[in-house]
Protein backbone atom coordinates (compact mmCIF):
# COMPACT_ATOMS: atom_id res chain seq x y z
CA UNK A 1 0.00 0.00 0.00
CA UNK A 2 2.86 2.38 0.80
CA UNK A 3 4.22 1.70 -2.69
CA UNK A 4 0.87 2.70 -4.26
CA UNK A 5 0.77 5.92 -2.22
CA UNK A 6 4.33 6.71 -3.29
CA UNK A 7 3.42 6.14 -6.94
CA UNK A 8 0.73 8.85 -6.78
CA UNK A 9 3.42 11.41 -6.08
CA UNK A 10 5.44 10.58 -9.18
CA UNK A 11 3.94 13.27 -11.50
CA UNK A 12 4.88 15.97 -9.01
CA UNK A 13 8.41 14.58 -8.67
CA UNK A 14 8.73 14.49 -12.47
CA UNK A 15 7.34 18.01 -13.02
CA UNK A 16 10.67 19.73 -13.72
CA UNK A 17 12.40 16.81 -15.43
CA UNK A 18 13.00 16.35 -19.17
CA UNK A 19 11.22 13.43 -20.78
CA UNK A 20 14.35 11.24 -20.96
CA UNK A 21 14.79 11.55 -17.18
CA UNK A 22 11.13 10.77 -16.59
CA UNK A 23 11.32 7.59 -18.70
CA UNK A 24 14.44 6.47 -16.82
CA UNK A 25 12.72 7.12 -13.48
CA UNK A 26 9.59 5.26 -14.59
CA UNK A 27 11.63 2.16 -15.49
CA UNK A 28 13.53 2.36 -12.19
CA UNK A 29 10.22 2.33 -10.30
CA UNK A 30 8.95 -0.69 -12.23
CA UNK A 31 12.16 -2.71 -11.90
CA UNK A 32 12.45 -2.01 -8.17
CA UNK A 33 8.76 -2.39 -7.29
CA UNK A 34 8.17 -5.56 -9.37
CA UNK A 35 11.63 -7.20 -9.11
CA UNK A 36 11.85 -7.34 -12.92
CA UNK A 37 14.58 -8.93 -14.99
CA UNK A 38 14.10 -6.54 -17.91
CA UNK A 39 12.22 -3.33 -18.64
CA UNK A 40 12.15 -1.47 -21.96
CA UNK A 41 10.30 1.73 -22.87
CA UNK A 42 9.74 3.50 -26.18
CA UNK A 43 7.99 6.87 -25.67
CA UNK A 44 7.24 9.60 -28.21
CA UNK A 45 8.56 13.02 -27.21
CA UNK A 46 5.52 15.32 -26.87
CA UNK A 47 7.60 18.01 -28.62
CA UNK A 48 7.52 15.82 -31.72
CA UNK A 49 11.26 15.83 -32.27
CA UNK A 50 12.27 12.24 -31.42
CA UNK A 51 11.41 8.92 -29.77
CA UNK A 52 12.88 8.26 -26.33
CA UNK A 53 14.19 4.72 -25.74
CA UNK A 54 15.51 3.33 -22.45
CA UNK A 55 16.13 -0.11 -20.90
CA UNK A 56 16.91 -1.62 -17.50
CA UNK A 57 17.90 -5.03 -16.20
CA UNK A 58 17.37 -6.43 -12.75
CA UNK A 59 21.11 -6.97 -12.38
CA UNK A 60 21.97 -3.40 -13.44
CA UNK A 61 19.52 -0.68 -12.57
CA UNK A 62 21.67 2.07 -14.05
CA UNK A 63 20.69 3.39 -17.43
CA UNK A 64 22.04 1.04 -20.08
CA UNK A 65 24.13 2.36 -22.96
CA UNK A 66 22.74 2.62 -26.45
CA UNK A 67 24.05 -0.74 -27.64
CA UNK A 68 22.47 -2.68 -24.74
CA UNK A 69 19.23 -0.76 -25.10
CA UNK A 70 19.12 -1.54 -28.82
CA UNK A 71 19.75 -5.25 -28.19
CA UNK A 72 16.86 -5.40 -25.72
CA UNK A 73 14.62 -3.41 -28.07
CA UNK A 74 15.35 -5.80 -30.95
CA UNK A 75 14.68 -8.79 -28.70
CA UNK A 76 11.29 -7.52 -27.54
CA UNK A 77 10.19 -6.04 -30.88
CA UNK A 78 8.31 -9.17 -32.07
CA UNK A 79 6.15 -9.12 -28.93
CA UNK A 80 5.04 -5.48 -28.95
CA UNK A 81 1.71 -6.45 -30.50
CA UNK A 82 0.83 -8.74 -27.57
CA UNK A 83 -2.26 -7.69 -25.63
CA UNK A 84 -1.76 -9.74 -22.45
CA UNK A 85 0.83 -11.63 -20.38
CA UNK A 86 2.79 -14.26 -22.25
CA UNK A 87 5.60 -16.73 -21.64
CA UNK A 88 8.53 -16.58 -24.03
CA UNK A 89 12.05 -17.92 -24.27
CA UNK A 90 14.57 -15.54 -22.81
CA UNK A 91 15.78 -13.76 -25.97
CA UNK A 92 19.04 -12.60 -24.42
CA UNK A 93 19.68 -15.32 -21.87
CA UNK A 94 18.66 -18.81 -20.68
CA UNK A 95 15.31 -20.04 -19.43
CA UNK A 96 11.94 -18.45 -20.01
CA UNK A 97 10.35 -15.09 -19.16
CA UNK A 98 6.89 -13.83 -18.43
CA UNK A 99 6.36 -10.55 -20.32
CA UNK A 100 3.69 -7.87 -20.32
CA UNK A 101 3.28 -5.03 -22.85
CA UNK A 102 1.84 -1.72 -21.57
CA UNK A 103 0.26 0.87 -23.85
CA UNK A 104 0.75 4.46 -22.69
CA UNK A 105 -2.25 6.56 -23.67
CA UNK A 106 -4.76 6.34 -26.49
CA UNK A 107 -2.70 8.49 -28.84
CA UNK A 108 0.12 5.94 -29.13
CA UNK A 109 2.27 7.87 -26.71
CA UNK A 110 4.50 4.86 -26.20
CA UNK A 111 4.99 1.20 -25.31
CA UNK A 112 6.60 -0.42 -22.27
CA UNK A 113 7.73 -4.08 -22.13
CA UNK A 114 8.42 -5.58 -18.75
CA UNK A 115 9.69 -9.12 -18.10
CA UNK A 116 10.24 -11.36 -15.07
CA UNK A 117 11.49 -14.91 -14.60
CA UNK A 118 8.78 -15.46 -11.96
CA UNK A 119 6.26 -17.99 -13.24
CA UNK A 120 3.36 -16.28 -11.44
CA UNK A 121 4.14 -12.85 -12.91
CA UNK A 122 2.12 -10.73 -12.88
CA UNK A 123 0.33 -11.33 -9.61
CA UNK A 124 -2.65 -9.28 -8.50
CA UNK A 125 -0.37 -7.04 -6.47
CA UNK A 126 1.95 -6.73 -9.50
CA UNK A 127 -1.01 -5.73 -11.67
CA UNK A 128 -2.06 -3.04 -9.18
CA UNK A 129 1.46 -1.59 -9.13
CA UNK A 130 1.75 -1.78 -12.93
CA UNK A 131 -1.63 -0.09 -13.43
CA UNK A 132 -0.85 2.62 -10.89
CA UNK A 133 2.60 3.31 -12.34
CA UNK A 134 1.29 3.32 -15.92
CA UNK A 135 -1.51 5.71 -14.93
CA UNK A 136 0.97 8.10 -13.32
CA UNK A 137 3.14 8.00 -16.41
CA UNK A 138 0.13 8.77 -18.57
CA UNK A 139 -0.86 11.63 -16.21
CA UNK A 140 2.61 13.11 -16.56
CA UNK A 141 2.55 12.76 -20.35
CA UNK A 142 -0.86 14.43 -20.51
CA UNK A 143 0.29 17.24 -18.19
CA UNK A 144 3.46 17.67 -20.21
CA UNK A 145 1.48 17.91 -23.45
CA UNK A 146 -0.89 20.44 -21.91
CA UNK A 147 1.99 22.52 -20.62
CA UNK A 148 3.68 22.32 -24.00
CA UNK A 149 0.47 23.36 -25.75
CA UNK A 150 0.06 26.24 -23.29
CA UNK A 151 3.66 27.39 -23.86
CA UNK A 152 3.18 27.17 -27.60
CA UNK A 153 -0.08 29.11 -27.40
CA UNK A 154 1.57 31.74 -25.20
CA UNK A 155 4.52 31.94 -27.59
CA UNK A 156 2.17 32.25 -30.55
CA UNK A 157 0.17 34.94 -28.78
CA UNK A 158 3.34 36.76 -27.78
CA UNK A 159 4.63 36.49 -31.35
CA UNK A 160 1.37 37.83 -32.72
CA UNK A 161 1.38 40.65 -30.19
CA UNK A 162 4.97 41.42 -31.15
CA UNK A 163 4.06 41.34 -34.84
CA UNK A 164 1.08 43.59 -34.10
CA UNK A 165 3.27 46.03 -32.21
CA UNK A 166 5.88 45.93 -34.96
CA UNK A 167 3.14 46.43 -37.55
CA UNK A 168 1.72 49.36 -35.57
CA UNK A 169 5.20 50.83 -35.10
CA UNK A 170 5.93 50.35 -38.80
CA UNK A 171 2.61 51.92 -39.71
CA UNK A 172 3.33 54.90 -37.45
CA UNK A 173 6.84 55.17 -38.84
CA UNK A 174 5.61 55.07 -42.43
CA UNK A 175 2.91 57.62 -41.63
CA UNK A 176 5.50 59.88 -40.01
CA UNK A 177 7.77 59.51 -43.02
CA UNK A 178 4.90 60.30 -45.36
CA UNK A 179 3.95 63.32 -43.29
CA UNK A 180 7.56 64.46 -43.28
CA UNK A 181 7.77 63.80 -46.99
CA UNK A 182 4.60 65.80 -47.61
CA UNK A 183 5.74 68.69 -45.44
CA UNK A 184 9.52 68.82 -45.47
CA UNK A 185 10.66 66.98 -48.58
CA UNK A 186 11.90 68.81 -51.63
CA UNK A 187 8.64 68.31 -53.53
CA UNK A 188 9.91 65.75 -56.02
CA UNK A 189 12.63 67.47 -58.05
CA UNK A 190 11.94 70.92 -56.59
CA UNK A 191 14.89 71.83 -54.37
CA UNK A 192 15.21 74.82 -52.07
CA UNK A 193 14.01 76.38 -48.85
CA UNK A 194 13.84 80.08 -49.59
CA UNK A 195 10.80 82.00 -48.44
CA UNK A 196 9.66 82.80 -51.96
CA UNK A 197 9.81 79.13 -52.96
CA UNK A 198 7.91 78.06 -49.86
CA UNK A 199 5.14 80.52 -50.75
CA UNK A 200 4.86 78.91 -54.19
CA UNK A 201 4.83 75.40 -52.74
CA UNK A 202 2.06 76.42 -50.36
CA UNK A 203 -0.02 77.32 -53.42
CA UNK A 204 0.82 73.96 -55.01
CA UNK A 205 -0.38 72.09 -51.92
CA UNK A 206 -3.54 74.18 -51.88
CA UNK A 207 -4.60 73.71 -55.50
CA UNK A 208 -3.33 70.16 -56.17
CA UNK A 209 -6.28 68.23 -54.60
CA UNK A 210 -8.78 70.18 -56.72
CA UNK A 211 -9.49 69.82 -60.44
CA UNK A 212 -8.96 73.53 -61.09
CA UNK A 213 -7.04 74.49 -64.22
CA UNK A 214 -3.63 75.85 -63.27
CA UNK A 215 -1.56 78.37 -65.25
CA UNK A 216 2.17 78.34 -64.46
CA UNK A 217 3.85 81.60 -65.33
CA UNK A 218 7.58 82.12 -65.36
CA UNK A 219 10.73 82.49 -67.36
CA UNK A 220 12.27 79.65 -69.31
CA UNK A 221 14.26 77.26 -67.17
CA UNK A 222 12.48 77.97 -63.89
CA UNK A 223 11.16 74.41 -63.63
CA UNK A 224 7.51 74.85 -64.58
CA UNK A 225 7.28 71.21 -65.64
CA UNK A 226 8.48 70.11 -62.19
CA UNK A 227 5.73 72.15 -60.57
CA UNK A 228 3.19 70.67 -62.99
CA UNK A 229 4.36 67.17 -62.10
CA UNK A 230 4.14 67.96 -58.39
CA UNK A 231 0.56 69.21 -58.76
CA UNK A 232 -0.34 65.99 -60.60
CA UNK A 233 1.34 63.75 -58.01
CA UNK A 234 -0.56 65.45 -55.20
CA UNK A 235 -3.93 65.26 -56.95
CA UNK A 236 -6.59 62.57 -56.96
CA UNK A 237 -5.43 61.81 -60.52
CA UNK A 238 -1.97 60.72 -59.39
CA UNK A 239 -2.61 57.14 -60.58
CA UNK A 240 -3.54 58.39 -64.04
CA UNK A 241 -1.18 59.56 -66.79
CA UNK A 242 0.59 62.90 -66.96
CA UNK A 243 0.91 63.83 -70.66
CA UNK A 244 3.22 66.71 -71.62
CA UNK A 245 2.68 68.68 -74.81
CA UNK A 246 5.28 71.21 -75.93
CA UNK A 247 3.17 73.57 -78.03
CA UNK A 248 6.21 75.32 -79.50
CA UNK A 249 7.55 72.04 -80.94
CA UNK A 250 4.41 71.08 -82.91
CA UNK A 251 4.24 72.08 -86.59
CA UNK A 252 1.35 74.42 -87.25
CA UNK A 253 -0.48 72.02 -89.57
CA UNK A 254 -0.24 69.16 -87.04
CA UNK A 255 -1.71 70.86 -83.97
CA UNK A 256 -5.22 69.46 -84.26
CA UNK A 257 -4.03 65.92 -84.98
CA UNK A 258 -1.50 66.08 -82.14
CA UNK A 259 -4.05 67.30 -79.62
CA UNK A 260 -7.14 65.32 -80.66
CA UNK A 261 -5.87 62.47 -82.86
CA UNK A 262 -6.99 61.41 -86.32
CA UNK A 263 -8.55 58.50 -88.16
CA UNK A 264 -7.03 56.59 -91.01
CA UNK A 265 -7.23 58.49 -94.27
CA UNK A 266 -7.96 61.84 -92.63
CA UNK A 267 -5.07 63.40 -94.55
CA UNK A 268 -2.09 62.38 -96.62
CA UNK A 269 0.14 60.14 -94.50
CA UNK A 270 -2.60 59.14 -92.03
CA UNK A 271 -2.20 55.39 -92.64
CA UNK A 272 -3.76 54.37 -89.32
CA UNK A 273 -5.87 55.70 -86.48
CA UNK A 274 -3.84 57.66 -83.97
CA UNK A 275 -4.97 58.81 -80.50
CA UNK A 276 -4.38 62.42 -79.56
CA UNK A 277 -2.76 63.74 -76.42
CA UNK A 278 -6.11 64.44 -74.76
CA UNK A 279 -7.22 60.85 -75.27
CA UNK A 280 -3.93 59.59 -73.82
CA UNK A 281 -4.42 61.86 -70.79
CA UNK A 282 -7.92 60.55 -70.02
CA UNK A 283 -8.45 60.26 -66.22
CA UNK A 284 -5.15 62.03 -65.73
CA UNK A 285 -3.51 65.40 -66.39
CA UNK A 286 -2.35 67.10 -69.57
CA UNK A 287 0.44 69.65 -69.30
CA UNK A 288 0.35 72.26 -72.07
CA UNK A 289 3.82 73.80 -72.09
CA UNK A 290 4.39 77.03 -74.03
CA UNK A 291 0.62 77.42 -74.40
CA UNK A 292 1.16 80.92 -75.81
CA UNK A 293 2.51 79.31 -79.00
CA UNK A 294 -0.87 77.80 -79.87
CA UNK A 295 -2.07 79.05 -83.29
CA UNK A 296 -4.94 81.49 -82.93
CA UNK A 297 -7.23 79.28 -85.03
CA UNK A 298 -6.54 76.29 -82.78
CA UNK A 299 -7.44 78.08 -79.58
CA UNK A 300 -11.26 77.85 -79.87
CA UNK A 301 -11.04 74.05 -80.14
CA UNK A 302 -8.92 73.91 -77.00
CA UNK A 303 -11.41 76.21 -75.29
CA UNK A 304 -14.23 73.81 -76.16
CA UNK A 305 -12.40 70.86 -74.62
CA UNK A 306 -11.82 72.85 -71.44
CA UNK A 307 -15.46 73.93 -71.23
CA UNK A 308 -17.30 70.81 -72.40
CA UNK A 309 -14.70 68.01 -72.09
CA UNK A 310 -15.56 67.03 -75.69
CA UNK A 311 -13.63 66.86 -78.96
CA UNK A 312 -13.57 65.22 -82.39
CA UNK A 313 -10.63 63.49 -84.01
CA UNK A 314 -9.47 64.79 -87.38
CA UNK A 315 -11.53 63.05 -90.06
CA UNK A 316 -14.09 61.70 -87.58
CA UNK A 317 -17.64 62.98 -87.10
CA UNK A 318 -18.24 61.28 -83.73
CA UNK A 319 -17.81 63.33 -80.57
CA UNK A 320 -15.67 61.90 -77.80
CA UNK A 321 -15.82 62.60 -74.09
CA UNK A 322 -12.68 63.08 -72.05
CA UNK A 323 -11.95 63.54 -68.35
CA UNK A 324 -8.75 65.53 -68.09
CA UNK A 325 -7.24 68.12 -65.80
CA UNK A 326 -5.31 70.85 -67.63
CA UNK A 327 -2.15 72.53 -66.42
CA UNK A 328 -0.77 75.17 -68.78
CA UNK A 329 2.52 77.04 -68.75
CA UNK A 330 4.05 79.99 -70.54
CA UNK A 331 7.04 82.28 -70.29
CA UNK A 332 5.25 85.17 -72.00
CA UNK A 333 2.95 87.93 -70.82
CA UNK A 334 -0.39 86.60 -72.00
CA UNK A 335 -2.11 89.94 -71.49
CA UNK A 336 0.36 91.49 -73.92
CA UNK A 337 -0.28 88.60 -76.31
CA UNK A 338 -4.03 89.27 -76.03
CA UNK A 339 -3.50 92.95 -76.74
CA UNK A 340 -1.41 92.02 -79.79
CA UNK A 341 -4.14 89.69 -81.05
CA UNK A 342 -2.07 86.55 -80.62
CA UNK A 343 -4.07 84.95 -77.80
CA UNK A 344 -7.79 84.71 -77.09
CA UNK A 345 -8.99 86.46 -73.97
CA UNK A 346 -11.69 83.83 -73.22
CA UNK A 347 -9.08 81.07 -73.37
CA UNK A 348 -6.84 83.06 -71.07
CA UNK A 349 -9.56 83.26 -68.43
CA UNK A 350 -10.31 79.56 -68.84
CA UNK A 351 -6.72 78.36 -68.34
CA UNK A 352 -5.92 81.00 -65.74
CA UNK A 353 -8.32 79.82 -63.03
CA UNK A 354 -5.42 79.43 -60.60
CA UNK A 355 -2.29 81.22 -61.83
CA UNK A 356 1.03 80.52 -60.10
CA UNK A 357 3.99 82.78 -60.80
CA UNK A 358 7.21 80.73 -60.69
CA UNK A 359 10.04 82.98 -59.51
CA UNK A 360 13.24 83.28 -61.57
CA UNK A 361 16.42 81.96 -59.98
CA UNK A 362 17.75 85.50 -59.39
CA UNK A 363 14.83 86.00 -56.98
CA UNK A 364 15.76 82.77 -55.21
CA UNK A 365 19.41 83.53 -54.57
CA UNK A 366 19.23 81.80 -51.19
CA UNK A 367 18.42 78.56 -53.00
CA UNK A 368 21.44 78.69 -55.33
CA UNK A 369 23.92 77.03 -52.88
CA UNK A 370 21.41 74.25 -52.14
CA UNK A 371 20.72 73.71 -55.83
CA UNK A 372 24.42 73.75 -56.71
CA UNK A 373 25.27 71.10 -54.13
CA UNK A 374 22.24 69.06 -55.19
CA UNK A 375 23.23 69.09 -58.87
CA UNK A 376 26.87 68.36 -58.02
CA UNK A 377 25.84 65.25 -56.08
CA UNK A 378 23.60 64.05 -58.91
CA UNK A 379 26.28 64.53 -61.57
CA UNK A 380 28.94 62.87 -59.42
CA UNK A 381 26.65 59.89 -58.89
CA UNK A 382 26.02 59.60 -62.62
CA UNK A 383 29.75 59.75 -63.34
CA UNK A 384 30.58 57.31 -60.54
CA UNK A 385 32.94 59.68 -58.75
CA UNK A 386 33.13 61.10 -55.25
CA UNK A 387 31.01 64.08 -54.28
CA UNK A 388 32.89 67.26 -55.28
CA UNK A 389 33.47 70.21 -52.98
CA UNK A 390 32.31 73.76 -53.58
CA UNK A 391 34.02 76.50 -51.58
CA UNK A 392 31.89 79.29 -50.11
CA UNK A 393 33.66 81.78 -52.38
CA UNK A 394 32.54 79.81 -55.43
CA UNK A 395 28.98 79.68 -54.14
CA UNK A 396 29.14 83.46 -53.85
CA UNK A 397 30.23 83.59 -57.50
CA UNK A 398 27.14 81.60 -58.44
CA UNK A 399 24.92 83.89 -56.37
CA UNK A 400 26.37 86.98 -58.03
CA UNK A 401 25.30 85.88 -61.49
CA UNK A 402 21.90 86.85 -62.94
CA UNK A 403 21.08 83.41 -64.38
CA UNK A 404 18.98 84.39 -67.41
CA UNK A 405 18.61 80.65 -68.12
CA UNK A 406 17.50 80.07 -64.52
CA UNK A 407 17.74 76.62 -62.90
CA UNK A 408 18.38 74.87 -66.21
CA UNK A 409 21.41 77.04 -66.86
CA UNK A 410 22.71 76.47 -63.32
CA UNK A 411 22.38 72.71 -63.76
CA UNK A 412 24.35 72.83 -67.01
CA UNK A 413 27.10 74.95 -65.45
CA UNK A 414 27.44 72.56 -62.51
CA UNK A 415 27.61 69.55 -64.81
CA UNK A 416 30.37 71.13 -66.94
CA UNK A 417 32.29 72.13 -63.81
CA UNK A 418 32.16 68.62 -62.31
CA UNK A 419 33.43 67.11 -65.57
CA UNK A 420 36.26 69.64 -65.88
CA UNK A 421 37.29 69.52 -62.21
CA UNK A 422 38.77 65.98 -62.37
CA UNK A 423 38.05 65.50 -58.67
CA UNK A 424 39.29 68.93 -57.57
CA UNK A 425 37.15 71.68 -56.02
CA UNK A 426 34.66 73.19 -58.42
CA UNK A 427 35.32 76.62 -59.92
CA UNK A 428 32.89 78.63 -62.00
CA UNK A 429 34.49 81.94 -63.06
CA UNK A 430 35.60 80.67 -66.47
CA UNK A 431 32.32 78.84 -67.12
CA UNK A 432 30.01 81.80 -66.66
CA UNK A 433 29.53 84.56 -69.23
CA UNK A 434 31.95 87.46 -69.08
CA UNK A 435 29.54 89.71 -67.24
CA UNK A 436 30.07 87.67 -64.06
CA UNK A 437 33.83 88.18 -64.20
CA UNK A 438 33.18 91.82 -64.91
CA UNK A 439 31.66 92.15 -61.47
CA UNK A 440 35.19 92.14 -60.05
CA UNK A 441 36.90 93.96 -62.96
CA UNK A 442 34.28 95.96 -64.85
CA UNK A 443 35.02 97.13 -68.37
CA UNK A 444 32.21 99.60 -68.98
CA UNK A 445 33.72 103.04 -69.62
CA UNK A 446 30.38 104.78 -69.30
CA UNK A 447 30.03 103.43 -65.78
CA UNK A 448 33.63 104.14 -64.77
CA UNK A 449 33.03 107.83 -65.40
CA UNK A 450 31.25 108.06 -62.08
CA UNK A 451 33.11 109.72 -59.27
CA UNK A 452 31.68 107.65 -56.42
CA UNK A 453 33.25 104.50 -54.99
CA UNK A 454 30.62 102.31 -56.63
CA UNK A 455 31.94 102.97 -60.13
CA UNK A 456 33.50 99.46 -60.13
CA UNK A 457 30.11 97.81 -59.53
CA UNK A 458 27.29 97.25 -62.00
CA UNK A 459 23.82 96.59 -60.65
CA UNK A 460 21.67 93.74 -61.89
CA UNK A 461 19.17 96.21 -63.32
CA UNK A 462 21.89 98.02 -65.27
CA UNK A 463 23.33 94.79 -66.55
CA UNK A 464 19.94 93.51 -67.73
CA UNK A 465 19.40 96.82 -69.54
CA UNK A 466 22.75 96.47 -71.29
CA UNK A 467 22.15 92.79 -72.13
CA UNK A 468 18.70 93.60 -73.51
CA UNK A 469 20.14 96.34 -75.68
CA UNK A 470 22.89 94.01 -76.91
CA UNK A 471 20.44 91.26 -77.84
CA UNK A 472 18.16 93.70 -79.66
CA UNK A 473 21.15 95.05 -81.56
CA UNK A 474 22.16 91.53 -82.61
CA UNK A 475 18.61 90.74 -83.75
CA UNK A 476 18.46 93.99 -85.69
CA UNK A 477 21.79 93.34 -87.43
CA UNK A 478 20.66 89.79 -88.31
CA UNK A 479 17.27 91.06 -89.59
CA UNK A 480 15.52 89.00 -86.89
CA UNK A 481 17.28 85.79 -87.90
CA UNK A 482 18.37 83.57 -84.99
CA UNK A 483 19.66 80.36 -86.57
CA UNK A 484 22.31 79.71 -89.19
CA UNK A 485 25.07 81.75 -90.77
CA UNK A 486 24.70 85.46 -90.06
CA UNK A 487 22.07 84.79 -87.43
CA UNK A 488 21.95 86.61 -84.09
CA UNK A 489 23.23 83.52 -82.24
CA UNK A 490 26.32 83.39 -84.43
CA UNK A 491 26.96 87.13 -83.96
CA UNK A 492 26.77 86.70 -80.17
CA UNK A 493 28.88 83.53 -80.17
CA UNK A 494 26.27 81.45 -78.37
CA UNK A 495 23.96 78.56 -79.23
CA UNK A 496 20.57 79.43 -80.74
CA UNK A 497 18.82 77.62 -77.87
CA UNK A 498 20.74 79.76 -75.37
CA UNK A 499 19.76 82.90 -77.23
CA UNK A 500 16.11 81.87 -77.22
CA UNK A 501 16.27 81.26 -73.46
CA UNK A 502 17.71 84.74 -72.89
CA UNK A 503 15.13 86.35 -75.15
CA UNK A 504 12.38 84.71 -73.11
CA UNK A 505 14.03 85.63 -69.82
CA UNK A 506 14.19 89.28 -70.88
CA UNK A 507 10.69 89.08 -72.42
CA UNK A 508 11.94 90.06 -75.85
CA UNK A 509 9.32 88.94 -78.36
CA UNK A 510 10.63 86.59 -80.99
CA UNK A 511 10.16 87.80 -84.58
CA UNK A 512 6.93 86.47 -86.06
CA UNK A 513 6.78 85.56 -89.71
Amino acid sequence: MRDLVALSALPSLWAARPIAGVVDSFLDVLVAGLRLDFAYARVADPRGKRTIEAARTGANRDSLDLDHTRRIADAFAPYLSNVGPATIANPIGSGSLRILVLRLGMAKAGDVVIASHRAEFPTDVDSMIITAAANQMQVWLRMDRLQLARRRAEATLEHRELEQREHENLFLHVRELREEADIARTFGGIVGDSGVLKDILDQVVLVAPTDATVLLLGESGTGKELFAREIHERSRRRDGPLIRVNSSAIPREMFESEFFGHVRGAFSGAVRDRPGRFQLAHKGTIFLDEVSDLPIDMQPKLLRVLQEQQYERVGDDSTRQVDVRVIAATNRDLRAEIAAGHFREDLYYRIGVFPIQIPPLRDRADDIPILALHFARLVAKQLGIGEPRIDPQQLAVLQSYGWPGNVRELENVIERSVILAHGANLRFEELLPSQTRSLSTPSFPSLRSRDDASSDVISDEEWRRLERANLLAALDRADGKIYGAGGAAELLGIKPSTLQSRLRALQIARPRR
